[in-house]
């Protein structure tokens, strides 16, 4: 009887290791880039300013002509009569004008 015991208890303890194996593992390679990455984009959209030039989500590039905190209105075209607003979390690339 002892000796099952021991062996339940040995079972479940490599039980526990495994998946606190697992959930570091999902951690390390899915969770935690996914937060850096997030970080990164909110950097870029904080750098954001009128005259830049963006490209979105859509692959469209256009300039930002006017926004506000969470929308921009971007001229898109090579006549700049196409201007759309939009989420500025639809820019993925900024480019400072020089």
């Amino acid at each position: 009887m002892l000796v099952a015991a021991q062996a339940g208890g040995m079972a479940i303890s490599s039980m526990l290791i495994y998946v606190v194996f697992i959930f570091g593992v999902v951690y390390f390679f899915g969770i935690r880039p996914q937060q850096k990455d997030k970080k990164k984009h909110e950097q870029l959209l904080s750098t954001v300013a009128i005259g830049d030039t963006v490209l979105t989500t859509s692959g469209f590039y256009g300039v930002i002509i006017d926004m506000t905190d969470d929308t921009v209105i971007v001229e898109f075209g090579s006549d700049r009569h196409c201007r759309i607003p939009m989420q500025k979390q639809a820019i993925v690339q900024v480019e400072k004008p020089q």
